[in-house]
């Protein structure tokens, strides 16, 4: 696991961008809801992007949404909720929340408003 830790969020943030275009949502949205889990504003956002910072690193400085805990449900097989390591735990938050948006969940359900 150690290994998707250090991978930059950059890295994957192209593959998300595809998987909810594909199903006709926008990088906005996709944006909307990484700024909606960590807390980070658009530009921080690009800075982390740009910088290649590691996931470890991404999630640490990250100011987590307290209704993050309400994120429930299977992301490859796994419970995320079940999840004991806390950073696994918010990167497959993070997957979940892509998942929801890509199937055409509502933005303000997948934002648990």
């Amino acid at each position: 696991m150690s290994r998707v830790f250090r991978m930059s969020v950059a890295s994957v943030y192209p593959l998300y961008v595809t998987k909810v275009e594909k199903k006709g949502r926008t990088s906005g949205e996709l944006d909307e809801v990484i700024c909606w889990l960590t807390g980070y504003t658009e530009a921080q956002l690009r800075r982390h992007l740009d910088e290649q910072t590691s996931f470890e690193d991404f999630f640490g400085q990250a100011q987590m949404n307290p209704n993050a805990a309400l994120i429930t449900g299977v992301v490859c097989g796994v419970r995320v909720e079940e999840v004991e390591d806390p950073l696994m735990r918010q990167i497959r938050y993070l997957d979940k929340l892509v998942d929801e948006l890509a199937k055409g969940r509502p933005i303000d359900k997948v934002l648990r408003n």
